[in-house]
């Protein structure tokens, strides 16, 4: 189960470290890289409602595959279009790469909220630290390879080879999915959406999810732009951003354990907003390296523990996690575009700033995320 979060987080993050190079390969400006992630993010938004009730269908499994599959054709394109200079192929590629990774994205976590209740632990954290540990790998790749003068669309070909290497036989180890019998009720996404805390709990992503996008897109640009560091130190931050936020999923889940799901949100919070301040100092790299480090330790937990809430009852996971990603991913179709607009009349380190409101939404909704008690569902046995 953590291999898939691993691979879809190496998947991710494997560019989004080299973000200056895709920027340069394809001569844009900040606001006009902003616009393309917006590409990536629209998609990633308009497959979440779908994505629940395919998941609820055909499995988690089948999902995943289809996800993966969706997501190595989009790196192909983006790969593609940075080679030879074309915008609308990388941003095709973008499309591909965002639809993709929402059905793979709702279908592990489903998946691995499963696995969570059977075992009675709280290990959804270690599951999202598998996906960040992919982040760090990918970064560390990213890394290397600018090192090496690697160009990027070289590391987007081999990225995609991978996931379809890696995928198929990672899925045939999924839980066995048993479909509702015939006429029996489930839940429709309609009904998930008039639920208040389902609708809280999004907010929850929404929040966290934003500060966490907004350093993978723009941590390394911050570094690279706004002091003046070179795309290897750029990719070095960015790797020590998702280095915290592996180590704090890793050990989140004992902590909340102890101390339940809300106080460590609010925690987590206060930790992200900290280090921000330190990001946005312009005092020198070393200072914005801790504070990329405080950053990712608070932005870590927002994710696997919304999703672990949204997943509490096992009739209704799919579709509540299809909902709740479905705020929760507005961050991401927001965040691109805000900031690289922002920056282009504000400058980088000022356009981060609007970090803080995300994070103040993700903490008002915090409460959302206490345990729900399981409810049959109604025509169920």
């Amino acid at each position: 189960m953590g291999a898939t979060f691993t691979t879809n987080g190496l998947g991710y993050a494997g560019w989004l470290a080299r973000a200056p190079a895709v920027r340069d390969s394809l001569s844009l400006s900040t606001a006009g890289f902003g616009l393309l992630l917006l590409c990536l993010s629209v998609a990633a938004v308009a497959a979440l409602p779908l994505a629940g009730p395919l998941v609820q269908r055909f499995g988690p499994a089948r999902a995943v595959l289809l996800g993966s599959t969706s997501v190595g054709l989009g790196l192909a394109g983006l790969a593609t279009g940075t080679l030879i200079g074309s915008v609308p192929l990388a941003g095709l590629g973008l499309v591909l790469a965002g639809m993709g990774n929402s059905t793979w994205d709702v279908a592990m976590n489903v998946e691995g909220a499963d696995v969570e209740r059977r075992l009675r632990r709280t290990i959804m954290p270690r599951f999202h630290a598998g996906f960040s540990l992919g982040t760090v790998l990918g970064a560390g790749l990213g890394a290397a390879a600018a090192a090496a003068g690697l160009p990027i669309w070289a590391q987007l070909y081999l990225t995609a080879a991978c996931l379809a290497v890696v995928t198929p036989p990672v899925v045939r180890r999924f839980l066995p999915h048993h479909p509702l019998p015939a006429g029996q009720r489930v839940m429709r996404v309609g009904q998930a959406w008039r639920e208040p805390r389902t609708i809280l709990i999004g907010l929850i992503l929404l929040g966290f999810g934003f500060a966490e996008g907004t350093a993978n897109d723009w941590f390394a640009i911050t570094l690279v732009d706004g002091y003046h560091a070179g795309e290897t130190v750029g990719a070095i931050g960015f790797g020590v951003f998702v280095t915290a936020m592996t180590l704090s999923r890793i050990f989140g889940g004992y902590a909340i354990e102890r101390w339940g799901r809300v106080l460590m949100l609010r925690a987590t919070a206060a930790a992200a907003a900290l280090g921000l301040l330190l990001v946005v100092s312009g005092v020198a790299v070393p200072v914005a390296l801790v504070g990329g480090l405080l950053w990712g330790a608070g932005a870590a937990l927002g994710f696997p523990v919304g999703m672990s809430a949204a997943a509490d009852d096992p009739a209704r996971a799919a579709i509540r996690v299809s909902v709740a990603g479905s705020i929760g991913y507005g961050a991401f179709l927001a965040g691109p575009p805000l900031v690289g607009v922002l920056a282009e009349h504000l400058g980088v380190l000022r356009a981060v700033l609007c970090v803080f409101g995300a994070l103040a939404i993700g903490l008002v909704a915090s409460a959302a995320a206490r345990p729900l008690p399981v409810t049959p569902e109604p025509g169920s046995r």
